[in-house]
């Protein structure tokens, strides 16, 4: 349906339309595809003067679901449950969802203080909430995470999310990041994508940066399928 719109064929209006009809929709793979085709269009209209109003559309379509789960799992709660948690809460954070932004806040400062450590599941989309609307001091903070991680899932999963950092300068630190020896270089692609998806700037630096970059990392990859997954962000 949303490829349609894309395509011209049906209007993007009707599309949303459709959205709003689920809800109370409780199916995880629901609630993944609608999230997937919302941020293609988040995308899209990222160059437009649309972008602020589909984020409260994305508001306004989470946050029944988002009230519904809460951020703690509950007794007899399956697999999907927690995943869908994780991605609603996400995509409400990234959205500017106050509530969602403040428990996010909250709950990071307690992590990174030991008080309380995050759940695997709650640590993206808690990570993703407040680098999106965090600054210097929160980029810090993920790096210092990032290099006192012991497992290399942890330290995939911080790699995944620095790109949503919002602002010029720190977009390029994260760049830089992606290049160091802190990162695997099978990974350095994940940081870049990271930050191409994360924001209209950001698509914008990374490619200036993978063109001034595009010796090395071209050698690095030596024309395998790392390089063309890295074309592909």
């Amino acid at each position: 349906f949303p490829f349609q719109a894309r395509a011209g064929i049906i209007s993007t209006v009707e599309v949303l339309k459709v959205m709003e009809a689920f809800v109370n929709e409780p199916n995880y793979t629901v609630w993944s595809d609608l999230s997937c085709n919302l941020g293609i269009l988040s995308t899209l209209l990222s160059h437009t003067d649309f972008y602020e109003e589909i984020q409260v559309f994305v508001k306004d379509v989470f946050s029944p679901i988002g009230e519904r789960l809460g951020w703690d799992p509950k007794p007899g709660e399956g697999h999907l449950d927690a995943l869908l948690r994780g991605l609603v809460l996400g995509k409400l954070g990234k959205a500017g969802h106050k509530a969602t932004l403040e428990e996010a806040r909250r709950r990071f400062k307690d992590h990174v203080e030991g008080k309380q450590i995050l759940s695997a599941d709650l640590r993206s989309p808690v990570y993703v909430t407040v680098l999106k609307h965090g600054d210097s001091s929160t980029l810090e903070t993920m790096l210092k995470l990032h290099k006192q991680a012991d497992m290399q899932e942890e330290k995939n999963r911080i790699e995944r999310v620095l790109g949503t950092i919002s602002q010029p300068e720190l977009i390029q630190k994260v760049l830089t990041f992606a290049l160091s020896e802190e990162v695997r270089p099978q990974d350095t692609v994940s940081v870049i994508g990271g930050v191409a998806g994360g924001s209209k700037q950001g698509r914008k630096a990374a490619w200036n940066f993978v063109r001034d970059n595009w010796e090395e990392l071209y050698n690095r990859y030596q024309g395998g399928f790392l390089i063309s997954r890295l074309i592909k962000v």
